[in-house]
């Protein structure tokens, strides 16, 4: 659910495409707004497609279509902040795919956004946040895979979190071992 606005129109999905498509809808993933802030512009994305790499050291993927408005900002900053949002997120996180057509600028007075690390975007609120660098971008057909080396980690654990499945948010709560 990579929904950032494109900076030019896609070509025609062949079936293949569509069922690679429809077969992702089938994956839960949880639902992230990606932000940076730097020399090219601050934005912010949603996204589900954010993958853990390895913890030595701590290193996260991310995918970005390369015909986003948006990727050459992220990928010119060079840092940004991965929000792992909770349930209460679920308007956030449309406004920031870009399906409510509120101006960026905009986006980021919804809510409790903060500097964080690098002065990358950090909402208050989210169940994590992970900021970091850019170490490396593979680009793999329409998107670029980007690597983040993460300089700060922070988890809240009582939180729930909104999760994309069948094109469609969800909210998982948390559960304790009796």
């Amino acid at each position: 659910m990579n929904n950032a606005t494109p900076a030019k129109p896609a070509d025609p999905l062949s079936p293949r495409q569509l069922a690679f498509r429809n077969a992702m809808a089938h994956l839960p993933a949880a639902v992230c707004i990606i932000t940076t802030d730097g020399a090219a512009g601050r934005c912010g994305i949603t996204a589900s497609a954010v993958c853990s790499v390895t913890d030595s050291p701590p290193t996260v993927l991310v995918c970005l279509n390369q015909r986003s408005a948006m990727h050459d900002v992220f990928t010119q900053n060079g840092h940004l902040c991965i929000n792992v949002l909770s349930g209460e997120h679920q308007d956030l996180a449309m406004h920031f795919s870009g399906a409510t057509k509120l101006p960026m600028e905009e986006r980021f007075g919804l809510d409790a956004w903060r500097s964080g690390v690098a002065s990358q975007p950090v909402l208050d609120g989210a169940l994590v946040k992970l900021q970091g660098r850019i170490q490396d971008a593979k680009a793999v057909g329409s998107h670029s895979v980007l690597f983040i080396e993460l300089d700060e980690i922070e988890v809240s654990e009582e939180r729930d979190s909104l999760i994309y499945f069948n094109r469609l948010f969800h909210t998982v709560q948390p559960t304790r071992a009796a």
